[in-house]
């Protein structure tokens, strides 16, 4: 059997123990993808492990902020942890919205540990024709 090693395993597990998971004072970045699909700005965040209940999204004028923790998972007394490697703490990302967001219809889904919101771009910022009107003449001013 092939055994595939590693050597900067080891040096990845201690800087994780050393720095810690997120607090809610001091997070961890949380990674995203961000992309445009027709009418709407799509966000999706990795958040894996992480329950619904424990996802925060606030919008305040253009700053979007989205907070998660994910907790341990409930251990029985007689359990004894042999291997722990996934991450326990806080997440947390915060983005700027252009003014031509409309953040008043933002759509949040949650699916297999990835968090999707949706923004529709506003009316206001989407293009238009403007009509040109035909005068009927020179007009005087007489006085």
């Amino acid at each position: 059997m092939l055994m595939r090693t590693d050597p900067f395993r080891e040096l990845d597990r201690m800087a994780q123990q050393l720095m810690g998971p997120g607090t809610w004072s001091k997070p961890s970045v949380m990674p995203m993808d961000a992309y445009r699909e027709g009418d709407e700005y799509v966000v999706a965040f990795d958040v894996p492990g992480v329950t619904a209940d424990a996802i925060d999204i606030d919008v305040e004028r253009n700053m979007l902020t989205v907070k998660a923790e994910r907790r341990p998972t409930a251990k029985l007394d007689d359990v004894k942890m042999e291997l722990s490697e996934r991450p326990l703490g806080v997440y947390s990302r915060q983005i700027v919205l252009a003014d031509t967001l409309d953040t008043e219809r933002i759509q949040a889904d949650y699916d297999a540990g990835v968090l999707t919101l949706r923004i529709p771009i506003a009316e206001r910022a989407k293009p238009r024709k403007v009509s040109i009107g035909v005068g009927s003449g020179r007009k005087e001013i007489s006085g």
